[in-house]
This record gives C-alpha cells, sequence and structure tokens, in this order.
C-alpha cells in the first residue's frame, strides 16, 4: 500500500461515508439526486468550500456513473448514437468552461457567489424535472412525430452544451435535467435506454469536469474515499429496495428537498 493511499484512507471521516450511504440509497431507489444531493450537502452540512464539493463529487459521480453505465451495457440499455450526440456538445463546453475557470485563477467570494448561484438554480430546475417528468413525457408523446431527425440531433447537442456548462460550475443536471430533455427529444425511445444514454453520457462529462478542478486543486480524495466507501454499497442497496418502495412516494420528497436547497443557495 502506498503512502499516499495509506494517507487517504487514515484521513476518511465516518461522517462522509454516512452520507455517501444515504445518498447511495436514494439515487439506487429513484435514478436520481447524487449529484443534486451531495454538492449542497457537503457545502451546507458540513461546510466544504463550494468549489472543492462540486469538484470532489464530479469524480465521485464518475465512478458511481461507471458502475451504471456498466450495468446499463450490459443490459443493451444504451443508445450510444444519443449519448455521442449530447458528448458532442458537452465536452467541448466542459473543456471551455475549465479554461475559463482556470483563467480567473483561485475563487474569489465573487466567483463562489456565481457558482452558488448557478448549484441553485440548477438544483431547482433539477426538481421541476424530477417532480414534472411524468407529465412531461405525456406531454411528448402527445406531439410525437413533431421533430425531424436532423432537429433532434441538433438539439441533443445543444442540450451537451448546456450540460457541459452547468455541470462543470455545479456538478448538477446531467441525471434529472438530462433524462428530461431526452424525453422530449426521443419520444419513441424506450426509457430504460433514455435513462441507460444518459448515464452513460455522464461518464465522460463528469469525468473530463472533475480532472479539470482536480488540475485547479478543487478534489479532496480523502473526501472522495470517504463517500465512495459508503455510496456504492448504498446504490446497490437501494436498487434492491427500489421494488418495494413507490416511485410516487419517494419522487415528490426528492423534488421538495432539492426545491428547498436551491432556493436556500439562491437566496
Amino acid at each position: 500500500m502506498t503512502v499516499l493511499s495509506m494517507t487517504v484512507l487514515g484521513a476518511i471521516n465516518p461522517a462522509y461515508s454516512v452520507a455517501g450511504l444515504a445518498v447511495g440509497l436514494l439515487v439506487g431507489m429513484t435514478g436520481v439526486g447524487g449529484g443534486s444531493l451531495m454538492t449542497p450537502l457537503l457545502i451546507l452540512l458540513f461546510g466544504i468550500h463550494p468549489a472543492t464539493a462540486v469538484g470532489t463529487d464530479l469524480l465521485f459521480a464518475a465512478v458511481t456513473k461507471s458502475v451504471g453505465t456498466a450495468a446499463h451495457g450490459l443490459g443493451q440499455t444504451v443508445d450510444w448514437r444519443v449519448t455521442g450526440r449530447l458528448a458532442a456538445g458537452s465536452v467541448p463546453a466542459t473543456v471551455l468552461t475549465i479554461l475559463v475557470l482556470s483563467w480567473f485563477g483561485s475563487p474569489t467570494p465573487a466567483t463562489e457567489h456565481v457558482m452558488s448561484l448557478v448549484l441553485g438554480v440548477a438544483l431547482v430546475l433539477t426538481a421541476a424535472a424530477t417532480l414534472f417528468r411524468g407529465p412531461v413525457a405525456a406531454w411528448a408523446s402527445r406531439r410525437s412525430g413533431a421533430l425531424t431527425q436532423g432537429q433532434a440531433a441538433m438539439l441533443t447537442v445543444l442540450t451537451g452544451v448546456v450540460l457541459g456548462v452547468v455541470v462543470s460550475l455545479s456538478s448538477v443536471g446531467a441525471g434529472a435535467i438530462g433524462v428530461t430533455a431526452l424525453i422530449v427529444l426521443y419520444r419513441a425511445l424506450p426509457i430504460s435506454r433514455i435513462v441507460g444514454s444518459d448515464i452513460a453520457h455522464a461518464v465522460p462529462l463528469t469525468l473530463i469536469a472533475g480532472i479539470g478542478h482536480w488540475y485547479l486543486g478543487e478534489v479532496n480524495f480523502a473526501l472522495l474515499a470517504a463517500l465512495l466507501l459508503g455510496s456504492l454499497p448504498g446504490i446497490v442497496a437501494g436498487s434492491v429496495l427500489a421494488a418495494r418502495v413507490p416511485e410516487a412516494v419517494l419522487r415528490p420528497i426528492l423534488a421538495g428537498t432539492l426545491l428547498f436547497v436551491g432556493s436556500r443557495l439562491i437566496v
């Protein structure tokens, strides 16, 4: 075992693992809530610096989404064409956003305020996307055939651009917002393939953004290890419990929590 790994393991805070377990359970049961809950939890409950919380959560998401992508890949529920279109927009937007953050240098009170504001707005949008996913799907099905394949492809790339910027700044939105957009753009695609495609797209998005924040010195690896220690078994347990807990009960609770936290950060 290397000195670095021993140092990281020795610095693990059990409270972070408990938080990771709780968020992992929720993600496993609902499919959303990872970055949406983890980043504000780190900021508001544990007092982690916003930039460090975002950077650490991005690498946290990259690991957890990789596990989800492997599962969806084995189940053949990933549409790689859709994933590629999202990445064609999000990857350049992510790199550009990181370069802009690097140009500004160390976070100032002004940039911290902007990051908190972006995070708050992203949480409110995620809450709306989580709560109204059903009505949005119904509305999209009534408008079946309204978009051509070319239009859907172009709008998918633009969606990727928006997600690249928002996720790089806040670590929030890749899940609920991405899935809701895909429901509108690909009405004939089964929901399982929409979710799988969105999760697969989140891997390069969060990995590139996370590496960028690592380069900027905004990743806490002891914190990352503690979160993963709790969240990975939590996601597995949540997936098992998903069949027993009604989604109609969980989704409004999650949306209300996101709305409350997002409002706190905006105000």
